[in-house]
């Protein structure tokens, strides 16, 4: 998609090189279209030895079972995105423990997937009917007779064979730095 007019101040953008990039520019103000990118996060929720799936009901990954997860919004703290998420799609309270995987995958919406361990507070997996048909925790057992992502895989061998804490999260940072999501090892 071209970017046609300056999300700043409306006037119309232009193709100009902007450090040996060819990328859209405003005409009038400084405004340059940096690109078309999303940020996804994901829950890996483990209890008992068991993780956190959803079966999606809709598509994209209809019928496969997933972790939850979603994109977060734009004012959005990344930490707050990712509890939201799990308490939408299943009813179940976690807190951010830390950051233990990435997937980057460059296509025309530029996709970052940050996935993050998080600790069980409570709730019950109960399904919110509409994203999600089917929720619970699940053994490795369990799993291998289920339909489970293949992406969805490869986060559960993270999840339970892992061999680090990842960046876990500073929300005690040594200098204040309001308005930052750290994490750090």
């Amino acid at each position: 998609m071209d970017v046609k007019f300056c999300s700043s101040c409306g006037q119309e953008m232009e193709t100009r090189d902007v450090d040996g990039t060819l990328r859209r520019a405003c005409t009038q103000c400084s405004f340059v279209h940096w690109g078309n990118y999303s940020i996804g996060v994901g829950a890996l929720v483990v209890k008992d030895d068991k993780m956190l799936l959803v079966r999606r009901a809709q598509e994209p990954g209809k019928g496969y079972w997933t972790n939850p997860g979603g994109y977060i919004e734009q004012l959005e703290p990344i930490e707050e995105t990712i509890r939201r998420e799990v308490a939408e799609e299943c009813g179940v309270e976690a807190v951010v423990r830390g950051v233990v995987a990435l997937r980057d995958q460059p296509r025309s919406i530029h996709n970052l997937y940050v996935a993050f361990s998080m600790d069980y507070v409570s709730g019950d997996p109960t399904p919110d009917g509409v994203e999600v048909d089917a929720a619970g925790f699940y053994s490795l057992q369990e799993m291998e007779t289920m339909n489970v992502a293949p992406f969805t895989q490869w986060l559960v061998d993270v999840a339970l064979r892992g061999q680090s804490e990842g960046l876990l999260l500073d929300d005690k940072p040594i200098i204040p730095l309001n308005g930052y999501g750290l994490f750090r090892v």
